[in-house]
């Protein structure tokens, strides 16, 4: 829509942001919005796609209803030699609203601009036109703020910019902003911009827009309806589009149109909407030209030496050539590539590589892979072209594929070994030995690893389609059990077809046992027949000599035991660990590694579990397990928060949930723990909202133990934010739960500090006194001094609440001695801020700088927010030294001051800095400055803090 936009409001901070479509600009909407709320203005600047105009948009929602008048215009590069047309849209439904107030030559020259119908130009109207448009600016800034909205600043008119750049540089401290967007280069090229910042206001924020990661494509893909992608298929779409918001989501559509997936090897299908983009250029290149950048786009690494020996004898001549074009990316002077390999080519886009290969005859593929099986160093490579090159089966190239699978997995490389297992399986002659079906599920095997859950389910659906064997059906099972994740309820049906193909023998007999175990505890809610379905398990396997199975089976086992704080725990973790070991069993997320880990932090061994889950995790990331690394990046996370880590944890915590969302991998998991990172060291509201969706997830998932960890991820956002009775109601819902479950291990949770003190909040501490006490028992029995800590600390607000302050003060001191040396920091601070509570209570005097310095240097934010709350109540309530004026005294004055005083004063009351005052109320600083100073003398007070002191007198009717 073109023309103005008004409402009566002055520019503010939009109480509720309306950019939730916009996808991962968050530190871009973050620097916008920040620069538009002090006044300023903001250029936008990217490549084509990169979605400048979607944030534009976005941002002009945001703003245009805090503007009296919003001006817009979107210049096209077919209209862009018209002159004055920018300016039309801009001004065309307005001037009329402020043309009276204009001298004659003005409104002559600004008439003649707008309608066309008389001769005019700036070379004629000269000073007359541009002192018209900053009039017509100025006028209508004076009636209230004005937002301008200009969208391909690159495609305005030459009249129009050069106008809004005379008026942009004499608008100095009017209520005018202007928000607007450019087209630059792919590749940055510094002050590009520049020269469309003529146009705008001095002090304007140039931003330029990066390209998306790997998961926010996807999760761009997700908002806009293309679901079900695998994770190898986003790799390819992020890859393909080099991160561009519209190229991802133009090969998204291709590929939901197209009739055939693409097979291993094969790329996506590169719209000719795309297509256009490049293919134009290739035209006046030389067939040969052509022929050489297609070996390139087919190579993983090219360098011209590469392409010299494919038989790509002009290579050299024929790379400069398309990088003349912008084909290609130029080479640095000393003969380097932009990588800084030698005669490295790397080309402009990765969608160039793309349409161009895409454009080529399946034929003019074969040959370019073919003389590169021949020439490329690495033997992965080799034997991918060689598949590619090759039509029909053919044993040979399925062995050298195999080979190379098997090397890709030593080097950490699951997912390259999925996509050559396919290759192999596909070329594997019906009568090869391993056979095709062999083959396609060690791929999926190696697909599960990598987290391509989809692709890993699919292949293991295709091989029971056809297989006979037992052994080949069993383990096809367990991938299709494996991949549906904590949702076992969803494969209830393959658990007696399962059993019924493993018959009576014991190696395959225990791995169905074994994720029978799985289905008692995640299904079934039953801890204990789990563990006997371990505990059998890992007899069969022993029986069976399958070690790898027996020491999964032993591992869950002490899982189990460790929850239920069953004696025979560490005996059973003691025969997981035995030797011999297996390395890759040892490293799983579910091996005994992990258990150890669990076993150690649950204990209270901070250092030494910090230690394990390090090692863990490395090792997975050497090679490739990626369920594995999103459990461990989590464990990680745990033990940072638990040592009052919190920045380290929440970033780790953050880290985890990307992964699993780029996955599929243990979403609920990853939004409890990620909520109870946000608790402690980020935004209270989003650890409520992730809290609220994992505990949907795993209502949806039928997953009773995920569950019960949710609830107390909630029940902990809601006692941070101050929801005593949500708490309440939360955790003893995660109480009843783990009763039921056989969990008696309150190292697991850790709830129950929390309700015994939300329990009290509420007026509840009889319930308070036999959470505590019945917690304390297992507490006691485990050895759990962490957790005895806490419920001492939370016992003595039972006291307090008793009136036993002198013996709840002892008690909270005590508790915080023994957490700072268990290491705990975050509850240590807890525990003083309770004792600081305690003494403001009994005193009305009370210091809360002892547990200040604690969470700041736990960098727990929303701790320190209800600090600072709880500080300033006491401020304001504290008896003060006698001021010039009695309270009493001050109130009839309130109605002496004026609307912008009472407004400031207000925003005091609210916390807001001067800054922020000026930014809300669209005044500079000094302006507030100055202000606060009248208030301060026609109130007869001092400071700020006087402001809040007035208002809780007033409050108490004083």
């Amino acid at each position: 829509m073109r023309g103005a936009v008004r409402v009566r409001r002055d520019f503010e901070e939009p109480v509720r942001p309306r950019s939730e479509q916009v996808v991962g600009r968050d530190e871009v909407l973050r620097r916008a919005r920040e620069q538009l709320s002090r006044g300023g203005s903001l250029l936008l600047h990217g490549p084509p796609g990169i979605g400048k105009s979607t944030v534009l948009r976005a941002m002009a929602a945001e703003y245009a209803e805090s503007a009296r008048t919003v001006l817009r215009c979107s210049a096209t590069e077919s209209e862009s030699h018209l002159p004055f047309l920018a300016l039309v849209d801009l001004l065309g439904l307005v001037a009329d609203e402020v043309a009276d107030a204009l001298p004659a030559p003005q409104q002559a020259a600004l008439e003649a601009a707008l309608t066309g119908r008389a001769e005019s130009s700036l070379h004629q109207d000269g000073l007359a036109l541009r002192l018209a448009v900053l009039s017509v600016l100025r006028a209508l800034a004076a009636k209230g703020p004005v937002l301008l909205v200009a969208d391909d600043l690159q495609w305005l008119d030459a009249p129009s910019a050069e106008l809004l750049g005379f008026a942009a540089r004499r608008l100095g401290g009017m209520p005018v902003r202007m928000l607007g967007a450019v087209r630059t280069g792919t590749e940055p090229k510094e002050q590009e911009h520049d020269p469309y910042l003529r146009a705008y206001p001095p002090e304007a924020l140039a931003l330029r827009l990066t390209p998306l990661s790997r998961p926010q494509v996807s999760e761009l893909l997700v908002a806009r309806g293309y679901t079900g992608l695998g994770r190898s298929t986003l790799r390819d779409i992020h890859h393909t589009s080099g991160g561009n918001p519209l190229f991802a989501l133009e090969l998204a559509r291709a590929l939901a149109e197209s009739p055939t997936p693409p097979r291993p090897g094969e790329p996506l299908p590169v719209p000719t909407s795309l297509r256009a983009l490049v293919l134009s250029r290739l035209e006046l290149l030389s067939t040969e030209a052509r022929q050489t950048l297609l070996v390139a786009s087919a190579g993983a690494r090219p360098t011209q030496t590469l392409l010299g020996s494919a038989g790509r004898t002009n290579a050299e001549a024929e790379i400069a050539l398309a990088a003349s074009l912008g084909l290609v990316a130029a080479q640095g002077p000393d003969g380097q590539g932009p990588d800084g390999q030698e005669g490295a080519v790397r080309f402009a886009h990765p969608l160039v590589s793309a349409a161009l290969y895409a454009q080529a005859t399946p034929q003019e593929r074969r040959a370019a892979h073919a003389a590169l099986s021949t020439v490329a160093s690495d033997p992965i490579e080799r034997a991918r072209h060689l598949a590619l090159a090759t039509t029909g089966t053919d044993e040979q190239v399925a062995a050298r594929l195999s080979e190379a699978a098997a090397l890709a997995r030593d080097r950490g490389a699951p997912s390259v070994a999925a996509q050559l297992g396919l290759l192999a399986a596909r070329h594997t002659p019906p009568d090869g030995l391993p056979g095709a079906d062999e083959r396609r599920l060690r791929s999926a095997e190696d697909a599960l690893t990598s987290g391509e859950i989809d692709l890993a389910r699919e292949v293991a659906r295709d091989v029971l389609d056809r297989a006979t064997d037992p052994a080949v059906r069993v383990r096809a099972w367990m991938v299709v059990i494996d991949s549906a994740g904590q949702a076992m309820a969803d494969v209830e049906a393959v658990f007696p077809q399962a059993l019924a193909d493993a018959g009576e023998d014991p190696r395959l007999l225990a791995l169905v046992r074994y994720q029978l175990a799985w289905r008692a505890l995640l299904v079934e809610g039953e801890m204990a027949r789990g563990r006997e379905e371990a505990a059998h398990a890992a007899r069969l396997a022993a029986t069976a000599g399958d070690r790898s199975t027996e020491l999964m089976a032993l591992s869950f086992q002490a899982q189990m035991e460790t929850l239920m704080g069953h004696p025979a725990a560490p005996e059973t973790l003691e025969k997981a660990l035995a030797e011999p070991q297996d390395l890759r069993v040892a490293c799983d997320h579910n091996g005994a590694g992990a258990t150890r880990f669990r076993w150690q932090i649950m204990s209270d061994q901070l250092t030494d579990a910090r230690t394990t889950i390090t090692r863990l995790l490395g090792e997975v990331r050497r090679r490739g397990m990626v369920e594995s690394e999103v459990h461990f990046l989590r464990g990680l996370a745990e033990t940072e928060l638990r040592s009052g880590h919190c920045a380290r944890a929440l970033d780790l915590a953050h880290e985890s949930l990307r992964l699993a969302r780029d996955t599929g991998i243990g979403e609920a998991a990853g939004n409890m723990f990620t909520s109870l990172a946000e608790a402690a060291g980020g935004d209270v509201h989003r650890a409520l909202v992730l809290a609220g969706d994992a505990v949907r997830r795993a209502e949806d998932d039928g997953d009773l133990i995920y569950l019960s960890r949710a609830l107390g991820a909630l029940g902990h956002a809601q006692l941070v934010a101050g929801d005593a009775a949500g708490t309440v109601q939360s955790l003893r819902r995660a109480r009843e739960l783990e009763q039921g479950l056989g969990i008696f291990d309150p190292a697991r949770g850790r709830w129950h500090g929390d309700l015994a003190e939300a329990l009290v909040l509420v007026g509840e501490p009889a319930e308070a006194q036999d959470v505590i006490t019945a917690t304390r028992e297992h507490a006691v029995r485990l050895r759990r001094a962490s957790v005895l800590a806490v419920l001492d600390r939370a016992e003595a607000l039972v006291k307090a609440a008793a009136g036993q302050y002198e013996a709840a003060a002892q008690q909270l001191t005590s508790a915080q001695d023994r957490l700072a040396q268990l290491g705990y920091g975050l509850e240590e601070a807890r525990a003083a801020l309770a004792l600081a509570r305690l003494r403001a209570e009994q005193s009305g005097r009370g210091s809360y700088d002892e547990a200040a310095r604690l969470f700041r240097r736990c960098k727990a934010v929303p701790w320190l927010r209800q600090l600072e709350a709880a500080s300033a109540t006491a401020s304001a309530t504290a008896p003060t030294a006698p001021s010039t004026m009695a309270p009493e005294s001050l109130l009839p004055h309130l109605d002496r001051l004026a609307s912008t005083e009472r407004q400031v004063a207000g925003l005091v009351l609210e916390g807001a800095t001067n800054r922020e005052i000026a930014a809300r109320l669209f005044i500079s600083v000094k302006t507030v400055e100055a202000t606060l100073t009248r208030v301060y003398r026609k109130l007869g007070i001092r400071s700020r803090v006087d402001i809040v002191r007035l208002a809780a007198g007033q409050r108490r009717g004083e």
